[in-house]
């Protein structure tokens, strides 16, 4: 495993327990896993296995129980709410299956809110080029419900990349698009991703999605059943 300053992600024993009706519910038991910068790692797993809490946990949105979790050196411990918030908006990209767009705002208002709200001066000239850049510089007006379930994941994507993240996490963000769509906007992800040279970490169920990944993660039952080492796969191919 790599050394944490090595790294963009790193996770020591990393465990998650969540009260229930029926009592205590383990979802992570024991997480031990580096992700090399520029790494574009998936995450797959059956239904249930825990991978949306992994991503929560990586993603600073959930507190994990035990174990300790670093994200560009920055160990997530030591942040109160207020600095996971900070930290997120300058470090990660978040893309869910949901795409969360605020339904009275229209599609540059969506991506520069949150950059005006981080203080930068150009946040619409910035937002209009990141819509520009995922196909979508005609629709700058559009709300959300004028745009097609595609059209939508877009206006998330160029969101999640317009404060240039380190670190892109996407959850299952084709989940709700039909296939040809989803082929797209899959293609706008590893390409943001490439040109900004950010580390990638996404969930998914679709094999050949998982398959253009440098690695892939299976979780089962809160556990890693597979994880090969940091760059096997390009070291096996060469």
């Amino acid at each position: 495993m790599l050394m944490p300053s090595d790294t963009m992600i790193h996770l020591d024993g990393v465990q998650l327990t969540l009260g229930s009706n029926a009592g205590q519910v383990n979802i992570l038991r024991g997480i031990d896993l580096s992700v090399a910068p520029g790494e574009r790692v998936s995450i797959v797993g059956p239904s249930g296995s825990g991978k949306t809490s992994l991503l929560m946990v990586i993603a600073g949105l959930e507190r994990p129980t035990g174990g300790n979790v670093t994200v560009g050196r920055q160990d997530l411990a030591t942040l109160d709410e207020d600095g996971l918030a900070l930290f997120r908006r300058d470090t990660m990209g978040i893309v869910f299956q949901a795409f969360h767009l605020i339904p009275t705002m229209t599609a540059l208002e969506n991506v520069a809110v949150p950059m005006e709200f981080a203080g930068r001066r150009d946040a619409f000239d910035r937002a209009a080029q990141e819509l520009a850049a995922v196909g979508l510089g005609e629709r700058l007006s559009h709300y959300p419900g004028q745009l097609s379930g595609g059209e939508q994941q877009r206006v998330a994507l160029a969101r999640a990349v317009a404060m240039e993240p380190k670190l892109l996490l996407a959850d299952e963000p084709t989940g709700n698009l039909d296939s040809e769509t989803g082929h797209h906007i899959i293609d706008l992800l590893f390409d943001l991703a490439d040109r900004r040279a950010a580390t990638l970490m996404l969930i998914t169920h679709d094999s050949a999605l998982a398959a253009r990944c440098d690695r892939s993660i299976r979780l089962v039952d809160g556990r890693i059943q597979e994880a090969p080492p940091a760059n096997s796969l390009s070291s096996a191919a060469q």
